[in-house]
């Protein structure tokens, strides 16, 4: 027996209907207005590894797999893991970098690209 340990790129959480209909903790949701510059709490079920030294693109999960494109570019500041009713979590904070509101690239693998608006 090993240690189950997932490395997510990414975080992804549920849309803001899931804890509004009583199936998921609001930590677990997307919040219903994001702002840049702000702080919000996520919760992941398992034991998870976020890279914490630059941002990572949010995304919306459905389930199974099933991603938006990037909503935001985001900052984990703490991920911790903690057992809760004998059930392994993942928690912590993430910061809003930047809210994206197109469907343009914005990251390359690990690698946010600045838009040349941005850029000047």
């Amino acid at each position: 027996m090993g240690i189950q340990v997932e490395f997510n790129p990414d975080l992804a959480l549920r849309h803001i209907n899931e804890f509004e209909a009583g199936r998921r903790k609001e930590a677990e949701c997307i919040p219903a207005t994001l702002q840049e510059g702000e702080a919000y709490l996520f919760l992941k079920q398992g034991q998870r590894n976020y890279w914490l030294e630059g941002e990572i693109p949010l995304l919306e999960t459905k389930g199974n797999g099933e991603l938006s494109l990037p909503l935001a570019s985001i900052q984990i500041e703490e991920a911790t893991h903690i057992m809760k009713d004998s059930i392994l979590w993942t928690h912590g904070t993430y910061r809003v970098k930047e809210v994206f509101y197109d469907k343009d690239v914005h990251f390359n693998g690990f690698t946010k690209v600045h838009s040349s608006a941005s850029q000047t």
